[in-house]
């Protein structure tokens, strides 16, 4: 059964298909060159340290396809320092402009263990390069944009900056063509809402804050009572219903397991329902999101993964 669009995923469905059909040669490199290896290590590395749960996840696919997405990893996490950390003095804009025509057109890679491991995976997987430019383009936002007035702006910010990380990893797995797109974009939406409600304060202290204007003034809320940091009545019935929301988009979107390849199902589960704790997590203490930073623990993720593996594999499109 084909994923019915919901009014707001229209725009994102397009820009979806519109990076699907672009096309542009890729650097590859051979086999046996000494230092894509290396590259590929340093991409290992930068996942372990900076995301525990792609990490786990990730470890769940064969080796040439795990060492790929942890080469898309490291890819997007250069994408967020060039915003989040910048060289002291530079411009990210103008470093994300560099980076990016850094990776198309394969200025200095060499150079650059990331920009040589990326290029390589795009070219092995037949990623499409308008993904990528994509990614880039949403994480720009951050650099101009800090406030969404409507929940349609915000699900455009999620599809630039996190859902087109599922479709390029959608290639890495293996699909069974356009009708994984859908669940794969609405995933990606699912993912990053997770990051904006376990994040709310420490975007407030970046100047930013990815709630939607008109839903805060729905529940009575304003900017001050994130700057309070105080969970009262209205903040628990206004996060009850985002995460109500996002739990809903993750349910719509985990079907689409059954449209990838088998060797990659578990680790694309695994990621998305893992990440989906979170928000249980966040209920479990009250949606204080202001005073602690909500997670699963490393033994409650090792728990839930048998029950992860079992669902994966007898994934169907009921």
């Amino acid at each position: 059964m084909a994923l019915q669009a919901h009014p707001w995923e229209r725009r994102l469905l397009d820009l979806a298909q519109e990076a699907l059909e672009s096309h542009m040669a890729a650097l590859h490199w051979r086999a046996d060159d000494p230092d894509l290896e290396a590259a590929y290590a340093y991409c290992d590395a930068i996942t372990k340290e900076h995301s525990r749960t792609f990490y786990l996840a990730s470890g769940l696919l064969p080796r040439p396809k795990r060492r790929a997405a942890r080469a898309l990893y490291a890819f997007c996490r250069t994408c967020d320092n060039l915003v989040d950390t910048p060289a002291h003095g530079s411009n990210p804009g103008e470093g994300l402009e560099r980076w990016r025509l850094h990776l198309r057109e394969g200025r200095w890679l060499p150079d650059d263990p990331v920009a040589k491991a990326w290029a390589d995976t795009r070219a092995r997987y037949h990623i499409p390069w308008r993904y990528a430019d994509q990614l880039i383009e949403g994480v720009t936002t951050d650099l101009t944009k800090t406030r969404y007035a409507t929940f349609e702006e915000l699900a455009e910010y999620c599809y630039g900056v996190a859902s087109t990380v599922g479709l390029m990893a959608m290639h890495i797995i293996g699909f069974s063509g356009p009708e994984a797109v859908p669940y794969a974009v609405r995933l990606g939406v699912a993912l990053q809402l997770t990051n904006i409600l376990r994040d709310v304060a420490e975007d407030w202290r970046c100047g930013r804050v990815y709630l939607p204007q008109d839903e805060l003034a729905v529940f009575e809320l304003s900017e001050a009572d994130i700057a309070a940091g105080q969970v009262t009545d209205a903040w628990r019935h206004f996060m009850a219903f985002q995460i109500e929301r996002t739990r809903c988009f993750y349910t719509e979107a985990l079907p689409g397991i059954a449209l990838l390849d088998p060797d990659g199902r578990f680790a694309i589960a695994a990621a998305a329902e893992l990440y989906r704790g979170i928000l249980d997590d966040i209920e479990a203490h009250d949606y204080d999101v202001f005073s602690r930073r909500a997670h699963v623990s490393t033994a409650a993720k090792l728990s839930r993964l048998p029950g992860i593996w079992l669902r994966a594999r007898r994934a169907t499109l009921a």
